[in-house]
């Protein structure tokens, strides 16, 4: 019988991959704390998530080795989280190693006294000394001498560092800066200083999709699409777009992105796929699709969609967190590679396509000796390996039968590892994605998507009037956490404006009520990102990068300012303008930094706009209505149906202005306002298109 250790009862799939470590792992939890201070040990902290490519490496060379075990398990305390689940404790530590170190990532290696304190800490480490670093047993016996030696001195240091750490992570506060459209435009120069102009994106490798980035780019674009910022605006997200849908991140067989490229090229890429890009994507192809309809851009979102209604979706309507970017390279054999499931060899795809080959391997950029740029491949896993990437123009007709062969050959091989946990936040981005993909394409299955995910959430993650962060085999006892609850309220919301249905905004306002309660800097504005109900997380910090996923703070700075014009509360308001003054120094001085909070200024700078559609929900005239509106990027924009039953009814109770909207000459009628005054009414879509366009 294998050795089993404490993470065996565990649900997070990082943990259970770690249960039968020789390592005596711990959870997160009182019974490890307990054991350090009654043991006097220090913590082993290691962090990371089940499909984390480097998390695997260090796994198998050190956490599966019996003699790195043997030091562990005699002189520390070894505690496994996932930081999917623990994003608090993850934030907590991560905060401390780019501060010591000047960078961050995962596995992150971090040491702490027996109250939590960090006093060491890293990303990977190999096994013995090599890279010009430590090896983790040098390091291990280093710490078992300061500690043998020098406790003292070591629990002062980590006192020392919690106390810098409460100043790092404390947040903005309001300064004398005010906020203004100057700042919005001013905020568009980093983005053309860093911007690649033969590649797209921003800077050189490695290159991130970082969707809240084109957001932003959007939204310059739609304030005035004519002038000089907006066409470097759409022309830099554009670019970017494309470039990535030809690269190969792009699975041109599977659908779906992977998480980022290697090089600057967008060619080789970092395997694993995980649902926050997929959702982000989503809707920075959208915005492309409503700026110019062009039809590639639609072609796009539905295959990230398609890829997630196949490949990542839970029969009971939620959605699984990220696919791995390791898998075994054969069926029965013990070998495994990064991106072992998606790279191809010529011969094997000349021997699948025949006569087709040809055509496939000069649009796709498949060679003989593999097509890897120089300095991708370190280890050398992708010799005599092609990446697909588009090299020209996919214009012949065969292509479409090619890839089908293809995609059906790889579903044979041995699939990456899926991380089947459901995570809150993350199934909030996919629900905005459906429900912005059913509005704008006019797909019925990808609103039922949006519709089952958010009935999952409802009836699974929602718990005595407070959310639950996770669900695997039932719903996890962490608690949702600020980006939980802004998520959630930001998909329920695109949510409403795709089927009508008011439940979604009675849920997203009650979420609001208790995200606020929870999470609201009362003193300075903002929100933190826990609600410092957890003793063991020794910090209560603010996230104001938005990197990967957008801050939560951004999202709910949005959040208000749409919750505001449709209940009519200015409370909401107020808390949308605190939000904002509290990032005010960052959106004045590294406003890239925050580009999805200056989505949020964008929008607080607008004059609010409201498009009444009055007509039954399901009327061939309510739906021309609907597809002038949602033919548009137009941003800063709330759509509300008057359909003369309990929808108007539950609206009417708060916007006086939706009361008295009614259709015209019996037929679907549109009302376009500002601040809550309305034009005269049309039910003409050609007359609601002029008036859109003002």
């Amino acid at each position: 019988m294998p050795f089993t250790n404490h993470l065996a009862g565990e649900k997070s799939p990082y943990l259970l991959q770690h249960q039968h470590n020789p390592v005596d792992w711990y959870p997160w939890g009182s019974a490890a704390f307990e054991k350090a201070k009654r043991e006097n040990k220090p913590i082993f902290l290691s962090i990371g998530y089940s499909t984390c490519h480097w998390c695997h490496v260090m796994a198998h060379e050190s956490f599966e080795e019996e003699a790195t075990a043997k030091i562990l398990n005699e002189h520390f305390v070894s505690i496994k989280v996932d930081r999917e689940e623990r994003p608090d404790v993850d934030r907590v530590y991560m905060t401390f190693v780019q501060a010591t170190t000047g960078g961050g990532g995962w596995p992150m290696t971090v040491f702490l006294t027996p109250e939590l304190k960090p006093f060491v800490g890293g990303t990977y480490f190999p096994p013995e000394d090599k890279y010009g670093r430590p090896g983790f047993k040098t390091l291990l016996r280093r710490i078992i001498d300061g500690w043998t030696k020098d406790r003292a001195s070591i629990i002062a240091h980590g006192d020392k560092v919690v106390e810098q750490l409460r100043g790092m992570g404390a947040g903005g506060k309001p300064g004398d800066l005010k906020l203004s459209e100057a700042m919005l435009l001013n905020a568009l120069n980093p983005f053309v200083r860093t911007y690649d102009e033969e590649w797209g994106g921003f800077g050189d490798a490695p290159k991130f999709p970082r969707p809240s980035a084109l957001n932003f780019l959007f939204r310059i674009y739609a304030r005035d699409a004519a002038s000089r910022d907006g066409k470097a605006a759409l022309g830099m997200a554009l670019g970017t777009l494309h470039k990535m849908a030809d690269g190969g991140m792009h699975d041109h067989l599977g659908g779906g992105f992977h998480r980022y490229s290697v090089d600057r090229f967008w060619h080789v890429p970092h395997y694993e796929k995980m649902l926050y890009d997929q959702a982000q994507l989503v809707g920075s192809y959208l915005d492309a699709f409503q700026a110019t309809h062009d039809a590639a851009w639609e072609k796009t979102a539905r295959d990230i969609l398609d890829y997630v209604r196949r490949d990542m979706t839970a029969r009971e309507g939620g959605f699984f967190s990220a696919e791995d970017a390791d898998s075994l390279i054969e069926h029965g054999k013990p070998e495994h590679a990064e991106g072992a499931f998606y790279v191809w060899e010529k011969a094997e795809i000349d021997r699948v396509l025949g006569d087709a080959a040809p055509v496939f391997n000069r649009v796709y950029g498949v060679v003989a000796e593999g097509n890897s740029p120089a300095g991708s491949d370190p280890h050398g896993e992708l010799k005599g390996k092609n990446t697909l990437i588009v090299r020209e123009p996919a214009t012949d007709a065969s292509l479409a039968a090619s890839r089908k062969k293809l995609f059906d050959l790889r579903a044979q091989r041995p699939r990456p590892h899926l991380d089947d946990k459901i995570i809150t936040a993350w199934n909030g981005l996919m629900i905005s994605a459906f429900a912005r993909a059913a509005q704008v394409l006019d797909d019925p299955a990808y609103l039922a998507s949006a519709q089952h995910a958010a009935k999952f959430l409802r009836e699974q993650m929602w718990r005595d009037g407070a959310l639950r962060r996770s669900y695997r085999e039932g719903a996890s006892e962490v608690p949702g956490f600020a980006e939980d609850y802004a998520f959630l309220i930001a998909g329920l919301l695109d949510l409403y404006e795709a089927d009508f249905d008011t439940a979604h905004l009675a849920w997203a306002v009650e979420l609001q009520a208790k995200m606020d309660a929870l999470f609201f800097d009362a003193e300075h504005g903002g929100y933190f990102s826990t609600s410092g109900a957890d003793a063991s997380v020794l910090l209560r910090m603010k996230e104001e990068y938005d990197g990967a996923e957008p801050s939560p703070g951004s999202i709910a700075a949005a959040n208000l300012l749409r919750l505001a014009q449709l209940t009519n509360d200015p409370k909401l308001r107020e808390r949308a303008d605190r939000t904002l003054a509290a990032a005010s120094e960052q959106l004045a001085n590294l406003p890239s930094a925050a580009p999805q909070m200056l989505c949020a200024l964008d929008a607080s700078l607008a004059k609010p706009r409201q498009i009444v559609i009055a007509g039954k929900r399901d009327a061939a005239d309510t739906k021309a209505l609907l597809r002038e509106v949602r033919a548009r990027l137009i941003p800063n924009k709330l759509v509300l149906l008057a359909d003369g039953a309990e929808g108007q009814a539950w609206l009417g109770q708060k916007l006086e202005f939706i009361r008295t909207a009614t259709p015209i000459d019996g037929k679907a009628a549109a009302y376009v306002c500002e601040n809550f005054v309305c034009q005269l009414p049309t039910n003409d879509p050609a007359k609601l298109r002029e008036l859109l366009a003002k």
